[in-house]
């Protein structure tokens, strides 16, 4: 986690800028509606702000949700490209590593997605970069989280 710099209310500098990035995005949504245009260009313009490794990362993860989960709707999530069921709520989404200045970009996984196993299971992972092997390991994650 980044390290405390100001005290309100113990958020980071970068924290508090998210939560205003959220609640921009909310009320740019609000006046969007469902609309997958608007969805999809949010998030390829947030793919497109992201420093070149996270942005290849975030590319991969659109590739794998667009192709094994096409009825997710793009939206971003806190800045960062998300991808939501058709009741709007956020499935999957991928939060860069530059942005809360962490050594690993995380893909993590909503209480909305289908990944119960047990009486625990991982809703997050980290996220260095992106090959083969990661690209398989998400697809089928992402495939059983809509499942």
């Amino acid at each position: 986690m980044a390290e405390k710099t100001g005290s309100s209310a113990g958020l980071t500098q970068e924290e508090r800028d998210a939560v205003k990035q959220r609640a921009k995005e909310l009320r740019a949504q609000e006046k969007a509606g469902k609309s997958r245009a608007a969805g999809l260009k949010s998030v390829l313009d947030a793919i497109a702000a992201l420093e070149p490794d996270d942005r290849t990362l975030a590319e991969g993860l659109h590739s794998v949700v667009t192709t094994v989960a096409p009825d997710l709707v793009p939206k971003t999530y806190y800045g960062m490209p998300g991808y939501a069921n058709d009741e709007g709520k956020i499935v999957v989404f991928i939060q860069a590593s530059k942005k809360f200045k962490t050594r690993y970009s995380t893909v993590g996984f909503q209480d909305t997605a289908n990944l119960d196993d047990g009486e625990i299971w991982p809703t997050a992972f980290a996220l260095t970069a992106w090959t083969p092997e990661v690209e398989k390991k998400l697809t089928a994650l992402v495939k059983k989280a809509v499942g």
